[in-house]
Formats: structure tokens, sequence, C-alpha cells
């Protein structure tokens, strides 16, 4: 499920076992500003034909987002993956950037119309979408990632992802770190799909050091995935109440998650992309999910003629990850940085996670 985009947050869905409602989306951190030219909402004025990466009669194909890229560390990871897939293919690819709901369906209906070899589609909004032009298109081929259709057809190919293990490791690097014995976690919404970068975070605290206890603070509200100044308030009673390790899953509030955590003086984890960058001396380290990875495998695996099925990404496809675990940690201004001794630990789990040695509980199973 896919919530209000921005800088750098996004939850996704529960696995297609156990259908996502409707209100729910990954969770994205909302983006504090964006250009009056960003918002274009026709279908002409939203696409943006990436002419870079253009071969000459090779494979076409077209990516449509839910939002404006702007700065959105999610989205342009999805960019960033087409973009990989037409140059391995040496063809030509587009993006269309969405910004309400009327310009997503009139970005689909151009990208059908003008029938790539596949049209790749980010967020749970295109799924009715999706399903409706699946079914009046057979021969058009889509892939949609972090998210997937309530009924299976031949021509969709799905992308999800299991957040929960990186935001396990994420909870062991807490558990590890914490003085207090106590981390804590800011959570957009108490349902499933959310939980899962909260429960997860504490499994792994927990595993890691004994008598680690946690707790979960909610933002709730008429604006739960853009209230930044409620989910200070929030990080700061975890504060307050003893936590020194808390997970920032509250979208676009993460901003005043980071706010708290430098005035109380506790440390945080971030989501998506890498936030120690934006608050630097505060993020740990964050939990990565690789749209780009799943939007170029998709592709690749439509081509193959494999195509019409869901493949979930976790840590042994390589989709979700931590900052402290990709290359060039040195230099990301994360914390996690000047703990090797954390880093072969959490090396260690994610190596038994991957082997099937070690499960972690999905909240949204």
């Amino acid at each position: 499920m896919t919530v209000p985009s921005g800088p750098a947050l996004r939850l996704s869905p529960p696995s297609p076992a156990s259908p996502p409602p409707r209100r729910g989306r990954a969770l994205r951190l909302a983006s504090a500003v964006v250009g009056a030219a960003l918002l274009a909402t026709g279908c002409n004025a939203a696409a943006k034909d990436e002419g870079a990466d253009k071969g000459a009669g090779g494979k076409e194909f077209t990516l449509v987002t839910p939002d404006p890229v702007a700065q959105n560390e999610f989205l342009k990871l999805a960019v960033s993956g087409v973009k990989a897939a037409a140059r391995k293919q040496g063809g030509n690819q587009k993006v269309f950037q969405s910004s309400d709901t009327n310009s997503r369906q009139q970005n689909v209906q151009s990208a059908v119309d003008s029938a790539p070899d596949v049209v790749v589609l980010v967020g749970f909004e295109f799924a009715d979408l999706v399903a409706q032009q699946a079914e009046d298109h057979p021969k058009q081929q889509f892939l949609l990632v972090d998210a997937c259709t309530k009924k299976t057809y031949k021509n969709v190919t799905c992308a999800v992802f299991r957040e929960h293990e990186a935001v396990y490791l994420a909870g062991a690097e807490a558990g590890l770190l914490s003085e207090s014995r106590e981390v804590g976690a800011v959570d957009v919404l108490d349902t499933p799909q959310f939980r899962r970068y909260s429960e997860p975070f504490a499994a792994g605290a927990k595993k890691v050091r004994a008598g680690t206890s946690s707790r979960t603070l909610f933002v709730g509200g008429q604006s739960p995935f853009n209230d930044a100044a409620r989910a200070k308030d929030q990080a700061a009673t975890l504060a307050s109440g003893g936590a020194d390790q808390v997970m920032a899953a509250a979208a676009g509030g993460n901003t005043g998650v980071f706010q708290a955590a430098k005035a109380k003086g506790f440390q945080a984890y971030g989501v998506d992309a890498n936030q120690c960058l934006t608050a630097p001396g505060v993020v740990v380290d964050n939990v990565l999910k690789k749209t780009d990875v799943a939007v170029e495998k998709g592709v690749a695996q439509i081509l193959a003629g494999k195509g019409g099925s869901t493949v979930s990404y976790g840590l042994k496809e390589g989709g979700m990850s931590l900052t402290g675990l990709e290359p060039g940690v040195g230099g990301s201004k994360c914390l996690i940085a000047d703990h090797d001794d954390v880093l072969r630990r959490v090396k260690g789990l994610r190596d038994d996670i991957v082997a099937g040695k070690l499960k972690v509980d999905d909240p949204a199973a």
C-alpha cells in the first residue's frame, strides 16, 4: 500500500496473500515543497521523455508515477530502474509524472495508447486502473510495483517488498546501541501494514539485547502522513519515557522525529533513502527499499516471457537493505559507520535471514 509521497519514506503493502485495505499504501515521506511545474495534471504536461537513454529501434518502456518525482527518493529510484532497463535493452524510456487522480488516469491511458513493451506503475493508486486496462488490452504488459491487483492477470506482473526483514536489522542495531535498553517507534497508523515498521524493529532489538523494552506511538489524526508537529511530539514522549533509539516511520512527519532527536538527545532511524544526509548527527541508519532493483528485474522478467506473477523482494533478492550494509557507508554520514562491531553482528543476522535460518514475523501476514 502506498501513502502520500515525499522526500523519503514509503511503507509497502502486505503480501498478495493478505490484500491490503484501500486506505493504506506503502509509506513514503511527503515532500515539503513541490514546484508548480511538477504539479501539472494533464498527461502531456506531466509526461517527461527521458531522451538521454534512447536507443534506435529497441524496446519501449513507460513509467507512470503517482506523484511528482521531485525529491521523492522512492520514485527517483523507480526512474533509475526504468532507465537502466532501457539501457540494457538498447531501447527507449519515458516517465509520466502524475499529481492527482485525474492525471494518473490520463497518464495511464496515454501510456497504454503508445503501446510500449512494458508499462511500469508505482503505487497502490494504480491497482484498479491496471486491472481495468489489463482486461481491455490483454496484449499490453504491465509491471505494478509496491502493490498488486486483487485478481491475477497474465499481462500483469507485480513486485512487492518484505520491509519487515530490513526493519528487523535496524532494530538489532538499536538494541546493540541502546544505553537505556528502551527503544521506540513513531508510526503513522495502527494498522498491520504500517506496523511492519515498528513491531519488527522491537523484535530485532530484543533479539540482540535481552531485557530491552519497546513502545510504539502513532501519529493518527486528520493528516497522519504529513503531521511533523504531531510526530515530533510523539517522539519526544518516547524520549521522555527513556527511549534512546527511535524508528521514524511517520512519512512526512519524519522531519519532526529528527527535530525531536536533536532536541532530546536520542538517535533515530530513517526509511527509503539515506536520511543521514538531511539530519546529520541524528540518524543511525536507514531501511532502504530498492525500487530500482524491482523495476529493472521486473522488466527483464516480463521480456523473458515470465510475466503474470508476483515477486516479493527482500534481503535475499537485494530489494531491501540498510545503508550500513551498502558500499560507501563510510561517507554516508550515518552514525552506524562508526560501529563496525555492530555492523558485523547485523551482517550475521542478515545472512541468517537470507539463508532461511532466521524468520522475521510479518505483522501484515
